[in-house]
């Protein structure tokens, strides 16, 4: 574990922020508005990034737009294809930037006051470190948030303070140095819905790159709205853990999926059990945040 010490807002790095920008259109516009609330709340201004951008693909109506703008006026649209995916959007951001270091987010989730600063510090501390990824969890209130916080793919907060090693990292809360990243792409044309950051993470760690957790930059993730969308995010999600692993077997030929049904029935198991056990720990964990759940 690092220590990481906080740092004044001239000793940071120049950033630029991007945010999420493929579910703008379907996303509910009070949570998008709960989202730059929290942005425009952080004790590092976003007002001192490069850009802050929304990269649309011509969903968001003028009248939207404007409305954000009248509200934050340091947001910066820029107009993409509409038939590019989640990462390659998040991409095309990255190319529009022009900030030392990349500041990933969703319009789905809610950010701690402290959560840019701390994200940051540790680019100014470390010339070498390159990618910092904060904590992301989901609400647990009421039957079905604790159920979500149960089983959704967003573990619960660490509740611990040092800078640490890690596995992976989600794209709702991550930075990384711009040249790093525009060296070393969220790969974009894998056969998965959101798995291409843990292949990204798989394939950083390979070539001997750290991912750093900020466990001190913690966002909130909505819990899927309702039963349908629920079903359907857990339906592709198990899909996604399945085809993470054909990936991994099947490289380099890692656009395509080759179906084996005894090791696809071995990595199924394998998932099963590490899930059960990530269900017996988040329970526990769950419980201990509050007795009176």
């Amino acid at each position: 574990m690092v220590e990481v010490k906080p740092k004044t807002q001239s000793e940071l790095p120049s950033f630029s922020i991007i945010i999420e920008t493929e579910n703008l259109s379907i996303a509910e516009i009070d949570g998008l508005f709960r989202c730059l609330k929290t942005l425009a709340e952080q004790n590092i201004s976003p007002t001192l990034a490069n850009e802050v951008l929304i990269v649309e693909s011509g969903d968001v109506t003028a009248e939207l737009i404007k409305r954000i703008q009248s509200n934050y006026p340091w947001i910066q649209f820029r107009k993409i294809e509409s038939d590019i995916g989640y990462y390659e959007a998040k991409m095309k951001g990255v190319a529009l930037t022009t900030g030392e270091v990349i500041v990933l987010c969703d319009s789905d989730c809610t950010y701690e006051p402290i959560w840019l600063s701390n994200l940051l510090s540790p680019f100014a501390n470390n010339p070498e470190i390159q990618i910092v990824a904060g904590e992301t969890t989901t609400p647990a209130y009421g039957a079905y948030g604790i159920a979500i916080a149960l089983s959704y793919i967003f573990p619960r907060f660490s509740r611990t303070e040092a800078l640490s090693p890690a596995s992976s990292y989600f794209c709702n809360n991550v930075a990384f140095r711009r040249s790093f990243l525009m060296q070393h792409p969220i790969p974009s044309e894998l056969p998965i819905y959101r798995g291409n950051c843990t292949i990204h993470a798989r394939n950083l760690s390979s070539e001997g790159y750290k991912i750093w957790r900020q466990p001190l930059s913690r966002a909130t993730h909505a819990a899927p709205n309702g039963l349908s969308h629920f079903f359907w995010r857990f339906l592709l999600l198990g899909y996604d853990a399945l085809a993470v692993k054909r990936i991994a077997a099947n490289l380099p030929e890692i656009k395509r999926q080759t179906v084996k049904p005894l090791q696809d029935l071995i990595c199924c198991l394998s998932i099963g059990f590490g899930k059960f056990k990530e269900l017996a720990k988040r329970f526990y964990t769950v419980f201990a945040e509050d007795i009176r759940r």
